[in-house]
């Protein structure tokens, strides 16, 4: 079959998400000579509103978005037989254009629990500063202040977080600090900053900071709407891609496939799905799937769409008082302005317009709620001994192998985010009033279990995934959850502006229950005594979360850096095992699990992947 070859470029990107971007962006800064093609599945980013607009975060990026992609898994057991949905990016920038801009770090020692030359944490830090722009406090040591991200505490701050703080310091006697993301404090209250830019109040992607900004090069290319079938192989030598216009994001566009040619390196950047899935669709992968799905084998990597990895996160709805500022009004597309004009209202509640007023602020300062993603507080959680005795007997095990002796690594993030968020699992926003909610948010960040993605031949004979998240597989992983939303609930039945819980949102206790859910006047006192919960309530909770866990939208390691013998797909310079000219370069390299929302790790991982690609090329990378 005849594939036009459209032009011929020195690199070309299997995918344009965060980390394509960064290396991508670096590159051409180093040498603007290179001939760069990136191939995006999605569409451009590129000053839209609902990727430069923070409080429009991945919640409001609903199931008919093109925006992301709404990976289904297969049925699971321990999930009480429901089918998990992940979502991952699907634009120019991947995550960074749709994730909620959490800002936070792993503990430097996750870099070197991954063993890999080059990338131990004495490497990667001079890297996670160059990247960034701290602008919250000055002269910290492990922060950078003259980067592309900017880090910042967004528009303005809610008030809610201080109340979390203020219990979380008393009731739960944990300290408090300024700053936890130094790459080392744990089990500390601390402010959540964020990856919006504290001057235009935008968010801070990777599509605008390293790829937009050079709009003056004309050998850096991005083609939105183009998936990537597969790698082209000249012998083992990779020389190129063959690519068709989406089916989604140009639905009426011609279908035929087209080739772009590489002549010094092909780069797969699709993510924990994409780049898998590329690669054994390239004849790259396990025996077994690739003859199912009649794909000729070039390379046996048992390895490629292993080791998948996630963190386990709920969230959990309460009632806030009538008074509370929460980001509920703006979520809901209320319009102080508009209202009395009931069609605009209207309209605006359809389309999530922003309150008119806010946006008028944000437009002129980069201040208001629109600079908010409504999380201002977290603590990276781990339990102390009596908590530890009180969990499930199930982790105990867990804890001594891996948690025990390093004190750096958190167990789990509790954060709060004024306003209702809706779970993925359980969407209750439709049936709510409008009025003040507040949400804890807790997940797992260490979980035990591993799941896979692989392509699929469906029975009409498309491709499809045959995709297992593994969540909850391991009897270890659901201990640190039920115990978060005991002690969460604790926290929060205590903060000033508690109103009571969302009964809808929480586990269904039998009747009669003492740890019922019901609508309060007004907090418990600082030193009332904790909910009892019996056999029952435990059981209740511990089908509530297999019920609602979720995502953290932290999909990892499906092309793992580590030794081909140990299921490995890439070794320390990104090259794909058993080819020449290709590497992979995203979280789906990432070995092991890091204890942080990953774009903090996406970021790295692009940074240091520019550095290897232009050694390999003889570009001076200072």
């Amino acid at each position: 079959m005849f594939h036009p070859v459209l032009s011929e470029f020195d690199i070309v990107f299997a995918g344009g998400g965060t980390t394509a971007c960064v290396v991508a962006g670096r590159l051409a800064a180093y040498d603007p000579s290179l001939r760069i093609l990136i191939l995006e599945a999605g569409q451009h980013s590129l000053n839209k509103p609902i990727h430069v607009q923070p409080f429009r975060s991945r919640f409001n990026h609903v199931p008919t978005s093109t925006t992301v992609t709404f990976n289904i898994g297969n049925p699971s057991p321990r999930l009480n037989g429901r089918v998990p949905i992940v979502p991952c990016g699907r634009c120019v920038g991947g995550g960074s254009c749709v994730n909620s801009m959490i800002y936070t770090r792993a503990p430097a020692s996750d870099y070197d629990d991954w063993g890999v030359n080059g990338w131990e944490s004495e490497n990667l830090i001079p890297l996670m500063k160059k990247l960034e722009t701290y602008e919250v406090q000055p002269d910290r040591p492990t922060h950078g202040y003259d980067g592309p991200i900017k880090v910042s505490s967004g528009g303005c701050k809610v008030g809610i977080s201080d109340e979390f703080i203020q219990v979380g310091t008393t009731y739960h006697k944990r300290q408090y600090a300024d700053d936890t993301d130094d790459l080392e404090t744990c089990n500390t209250y601390s402010p959540c900053q964020k990856y919006i830019d504290g001057t235009t109040g935008r968010r801070s992607d990777t599509a605008h900071h390293y790829v937009y900004n050079q709009a003056h090069n004309p050998n850096l290319h991005v083609w939105d709407g183009k998936r990537v079938k597969r790698i082209i192989f000249e012998g083992k030598r990779a020389v190129g891609v063959e690519f068709i216009n989406d089916p989604v994001s140009c639905p009426d566009a011609d279908q035929s496939s087209s080739i772009a040619r590489a002549s010094k390196l092909v780069i797969i950047s699709a993510g924990a799905f994409g780049s898998p899935t590329i690669l054994e669709r390239s004849g790259i992968g396990a025996e077994a799937i690739l003859k199912r799905c009649g794909i000729e084998q070039v390379v046996n990597l048992p390895g490629v769409g292993e080791n998948y990895q996630d963190h386990n996160l709920v969230f959990v709805p309460y009632l806030a008082a009538d008074e509370a500022v929460t980001m509920d009004p703006l979520w809901r597309g209320e319009s102080t302005i508009l209202q009395g004009k009931h069609i605009l209202t209207t309209i605006a509640a359809l389309y999530n317009y922003p309150n008119v007023e806010s946006l008028a602020q944000w437009n002129s300062s980069g201040k208001s709620l629109i600079a908010q993603n409504g999380l201002d507080s977290k603590i990276k959680w781990r339990p102390d001994d009596e908590e530890l005795k009180a969990m499930d007997p199930a982790f105990q095990p867990r804890w001594k192998e891996f948690f025990q002796d390093r004190l750096d690594k958190a167990v789990a993030i509790f954060a709060i985010f004024s306003g209702y968020v809706q779970p993925l699992s359980r969407p209750l926003s439709s049936t709510l009033p409008p009025r003040n909610y507040m949400s804890a948010a807790y997940y797992t960040l260490y979980p035990a279990s591993v799941g896979s993605v692989h392509i699929n031949v469906t029975e009409n004979g498309k491709e499809g995934m045959d995709f297992t998240t593994g969540f909850l597989d391991d009897p270890s992983d659901i201990g640190p959850l039920n115990f978060a939303y005991k002690k969460t609930r604790e926290i929060f039945r205590r903060m000033a502006s508690y109103r009571g819980e969302v009964t809808t949102g929480h586990p269904d206790f039998p009747e009669g229950s003492a740890a019922g859910c019901r609508e309060a006047s007004e907090p418990v006192d600082l030193n009332a005594p904790d909910i009892f919960y019996t056999t029952e309530d435990d059981e209740a909770i511990d089908r509530f979360h297999r019920d609602i866990v979720q995502t953290t939208y932290h999909s990892l390691g499906t092309c793992a850096m580590k030794p081909e013998a140990d299921q490995g797909v890439v070794d320390a310079r990104l090259n794909v095992y058993g080819v020449s000219n290709l590497k992979v370069a995203d979280m789906s390299i990432s070995p092991l699990n890091v204890g942080t929302n990953t774009y903090s790790t996406a970021l790295l991982i692009g940074e240091r992947a520019a550095m290897i690609i232009a050694e390999d090329l003889g570009i001076n990378c200072i």
